[in-house]
């Protein structure tokens, strides 16, 4: 079985900061893809960022060139570096994780950008 753990979520003003970690924990032989999501209130969850194994990074326009996605294998954690923070960037942002060919999903950090 296989754990994320979230954390670096809160509060931050428009145009802020925020990096996110999602450390993965358990019987891992091999991570195949690490993503990041996020549900809105009212809103379906949507991608956010997703890297594979072999380093390729995805974003949707929405985010793109404001956050960036990155894996460390010898930690099993992945990161999202978000910048130039939106208001409507407020959600739950919940880390993925492909292992072994199985899907783990973390339990959600909050990210809320008001000022």
């Amino acid at each position: 079985q296989v754990q994320l753990v979230e954390s670096g979520g809160g509060l931050v003003q428009p145009g802020g900061s925020l990096r996110l970690s999602c450390a993965a924990s358990g019987s891992i032989f091999s991570i195949n893809l690490m993503g990041w999501y996020r549900q809105a209130p009212g809103k379906q969850r949507e991608l956010v960022a997703v890297i594979t194994s072999g380093g390729n990074a995805n974003y949707p326009d929405s985010v793109k060139g404001r956050f960036t996605i990155s894996g460390d294998n010898a930690k099993n954690t992945v990161y999202l570096q978000m910048s130039s923070l939106k208001p409507e960037d407020t959600a739950v942002y919940y880390c993925r994780m492909i292992v072994s060919g199985t899907d783990y999903w973390g339990q959600g950090t909050q990210v809320t950008v008001s000022s």
